[in-house]
């Protein structure tokens, strides 16, 4: 069985819309691994979202085209879920949540608290920025 038809299994047979390549590694060498999925990216059955980070596609039922199989925003969690990065709403989600103003927030932005985090998530002109408030999140320590 080819490569090709052994990641396209993988990644089929996978209940998420993400797949990290590093999920896929134990597959195939590092230059084979690269070529398959470029492959994929070419013929839509797989989108880059960010570096060794892609999203599964479906086709459209408007457009009959293959798109992203879910939104910006759910595939951005599922990144952040993957990867074990703890983020939550930016200040003007939070604000817009709380009921605090009526702008509904246009861009996706993320609070990373004291973390500093430089990893570009994008898909097409829609891209996550980051903030960082400083608030310390992590679990507190009782002596």
């Amino acid at each position: 069985m080819k490569l090709e038809d052994r990641v396209i299994r993988s990644i089929a047979r996978r209940k998420g819309v993400v797949i990290l390549r590093s999920e896929l590694a134990a597959l195939g060498s590092p230059a084979q691994l690269s070529r398959v999925l470029s492959n994929l990216v070419k013929t839509k059955r797989l989108v880059r979202v960010g570096v060794g980070i892609y999203a599964k596609t479906r086709l459209n039922k408007f457009t009959h085209e293959l798109a992203p199989a879910a939104t910006f925003e759910e595939i951005a969690a599922e990144v952040f879920r993957k990867l074990e990065i703890d983020v939550a709403h930016g200040k003007l989600a939070r604000d817009y949540n709380a009921g605090k103003t009526t702008q509904v927030p246009v861009l996706s932005v993320v609070d990373t608290g004291r973390r500093r985090i430089t990893r570009r998530i994008s898909l097409g002109s829609r891209f996550i920025t980051y903030e960082r408030s400083g608030a310390h999140r992590s679990k507190e320590r009782h002596p």
